[in-house]
């Protein structure tokens, strides 16, 4: 596992990519003192103590989804923390009433409308998964084992698959293709 912190705002939000499940797990109480714009860390975690009593109460699984792995503290020390994956920090923001859960809601926004473009045209994906990639320290070696070929040849497979889909979508006709992919009328 990978220790690493991100900044949202000027927020320390520290962070652990386990490479196993290939996720980022958050630490929660750094979640919430962005949402409750706390400046005192103690404040963030007695905020983060009353919602998990609360949620438990309801019977709501976002807490069950938490899990504690050890993250470096101010001190330097570690120590166990909660932690959950963007799925259930999702949840989490929707569950904390706060002015600053919008941009985070807007950010969140954001990336789904990304990766619904990705789906609309697939070598977008493959392009931000290479860039994401990089951005871990993978070798370009490792990436292009873990992609099966270059990101040209990529791109263009899966631009002549989705030519492919259309064509077979299409009401029948005289038209057919050869191997060579020219046109037999």
């Amino acid at each position: 596992m990978k220790t690493d912190m991100t900044l949202f705002e000027n927020y320390k939000i520290r962070r652990v990519y386990d490479e196993e499940s290939e996720a980022w797990w958050f630490s929660v109480i750094d979640i919430v003192q962005v949402l409750t714009q706390q400046v005192d860390y103690k404040a963030a975690r007695n905020y983060w103590k009353v919602l998990k009593n609360r949620l438990n109460k309801e019977g709501s699984q976002l807490v069950t989804n938490c899990n504690q792995l050890k993250l470096p503290a101010a001190d330097g020390k570690k120590y166990l923390t909660d932690v959950a994956t963007a799925e259930t920090l999702l949840r989490l923001v929707q569950a904390v009433p706060s002015p600053k859960a919008e941009p985070i809601k807007l950010w969140l926004a954001k990336v789904g409308y990304e990766r619904m473009q990705e789906m609309a045209d697939p070598a977008m994906s493959l392009n931000r998964a290479r860039e994401t990639w990089q951005k871990h320290g993978r070798s370009e070696k490792w990436i292009q084992q873990r992609m099966g070929r270059k990101p040209a040849i990529n791109s263009r497979i899966i631009g002549v698959t989705m030519i492919l889909n259309r064509v077979k979508n299409l009401p029948s006709s005289p038209i057919s293709f050869t191997r060579s992919g020219r046109m037999l009328m």
